[in-house]
């Protein structure tokens, strides 16, 4: 099989191409810039240059594919341009879509985000023992204009896009990973906050919900979406259900060191988002602003459909800081 992978420089975009490499699968992987191989550098895959601006080359980079993996959507971080995130988001998903038309493609595995889920009045920090009830699942979407972000609205804009496609030769369906962590990330985005938990840099912590998966999990996800999702629909990745401070303390014990001791309240945590917002020069990442959002959720439909698996926790803590090369004693007390 011909596949394409959008964002294959990326992490989940390289992840991807990887596992479509082991599935013997010809991978042609797109980036928009030369020599730029993400962590992707060892794999035979055919490099082609294409750019989100331009359908011209997209339709030359997707031409003979029969699946196109697009894991290269907008990733706006600045809400003070909310309308004109959207818009562009916008604009970049159609080009997409129809680039891939032109091209021949069957099927596009969409690689959405954890922010197009919501409720209306997210719950109360949790812990150990939530129900299904209390998780958020494929029938709870964002509502548009509640969070104030310009990430969760280009994101949710770009979903419903990819949602209301309803073509008899054309199909898309929508992937949903949630907190991605694992080797490979090489931006680095996600990881930092293992990375960054082992070296010392969490003194605090504070109450709030992760649901946190690893990225090899991710990519084999999509790969059995390309024969087992069904067009029109989303689908959760999800991996464990944990609170921030199970986070650090996992990251601390991988490196032999205690976890955080102090907490400190969610007011303050929110009441200094807001004063570093208004700080020249001070950027706080939209998933951290949006911590009141964080929700735990549930991947049934992708295990029961995909066959969505997911590795221990501690299985990514380790592999992600042997990728930063970060051993117990790098670890700060």
């Amino acid at each position: 099989m011909n596949v394409c992978v959008l964002g294959a420089t990326g992490f989940i975009g390289g992840q991807i191409a990887r596992a479509a490499v082991n599935a013997g699968w010809k991978v042609r992987a797109v980036r928009r810039n030369p020599g730029n191989v993400g962590a992707i550098g060892d794999l035979p895959v055919q490099w082609v240059l294409a750019d989100l601006r331009d359908v011209s080359t997209l339709v030359t980079a997707m031409q003979d594919c029969e699946v196109l993996f697009h894991a290269a959507g907008a990733y706006p971080q600045d809400f003070r341009r909310i309308t004109q995130a959207v818009a562009s988001a916008k604009a970049e998903m159609y080009r997409v879509l129809d680039a891939a038309r032109s091209a021949g493609v069957r099927r596009v595995i969409y690689t959405s985000s954890l922010t197009t889920l919501a409720r209306l009045t997210p719950s109360p920090p949790g812990g150990e023992g939530w129900g299904e009830g209390d998780m958020l699942t494929e029938q709870d979407f964002y509502k548009p204009g509640t969070a104030g972000s310009a990430y969760y609205e280009a994101k949710f804009a770009m979903e419903q896009i990819a949602l209301a496609v309803r073509e008899r030769n054309f199909e898309v369906v929508t992937l949903l990973p949630t907190a991605v962590f694992g080797p490979g990330d090489v931006k680095p985005t996600t990881s930092v906050v293992i990375r960054d938990a082992a070296l010392g840099k969490f003194p605090v912590y504070f109450d709030a919900t992760i649901n946190a998966v690893d990225g090899r999990d991710v990519a084999a996800s999509h790969i059995a979406a390309v024969e087992k999702g069904r067009a029109g629909e989303r689908y959760i990745l999800g991996g464990h259900n944990l609170t921030l401070y199970e986070v650090l303390a996992t990251v601390a014990h991988a490196v032999g060191k205690s976890p955080p001791k102090i907490k400190v309240s969610r007011s303050l945590v929110k009441s200094a988002i807001a004063l570093a917002d208004k700080l020249p020069g001070v950027s706080i990442p939209e998933n951290m602003r949006m911590f009141e959002f964080w929700e735990p959720v549930s991947s049934a439909k992708a295990e029961r459909e995909l066959g969505h698996m997911v590795r221990p926790f501690e299985e990514t803590v380790r592999d992600t800081l042997a990728w930063f090369g970060i051993k117990p004693s790098d670890g700060l007390a």
